[in-house]
């Protein structure tokens, strides 16, 4: 009895996501192609980072990307570091988005997918705040206009226990 408890048990586990992201987890490495280099969560550990999983087809991430700018600017003095890593099978996709909704925080690119299914994401844009422990702080799904007071309170939040 104990036996098949343990069996069905390992095949449970085994058919979670390797690396699945929660508040106070680490969050799963990854080093990808970036636009100016390889970009990796190793080499940005010390900051806060957020990380931002988008597509050139979600309509929110044309949304998000005028914020994430606005928030890198204000608070990268303070040790704020945004992520941006796209998951479009054709780079081009990308490059023609990016063309219209310029990015001024790092961008990364993942066109087999293998990061957002590490981080379990289940949808467009998601994001993970990540402390300079290299632990999440917290995973967000979305962007909408009311949320980003909010979403601006965690970054801050964020840097101020960092200090």
């Amino acid at each position: 009895m104990i036996r098949k408890s343990v069996l069905a048990l390992v095949f449970a586990l085994g058919t979670l996501p390797a690396l699945a992201v929660e508040p106070g987890l680490a969050a799963p490495e990854f080093t990808l192609a970036g636009a100016h280099g390889p970009v990796s969560l190793t080499a940005l550990k010390g900051k806060v980072i957020y990380l931002d999983f988008w597509a050139s087809w979600c309509g929110p991430c044309r949304q998000s990307f005028p914020w994430m700018n606005e928030m890198q600017a204000k608070y990268a003095a303070k040790g704020l570091q945004i992520v941006g890593v796209n998951l479009d099978a054709n780079r081009g996709d990308a490059d023609k988005f990016l063309a219209e909704v310029p990015a001024k925080f790092t961008l990364a690119f993942d066109p087999q997918g293998d990061t957002p299914k590490r981080y379990a994401i289940k949808g467009m844009p998601t994001s993970v705040l990540i402390g300079p422990n290299g632990k999440a702080i917290e995973v967000h799904s979305g962007f909408r206009a009311d949320e980003r007071q909010a979403l601006e309170e965690a970054i801050a939040s964020a840097l101020a226990a960092a200090r």
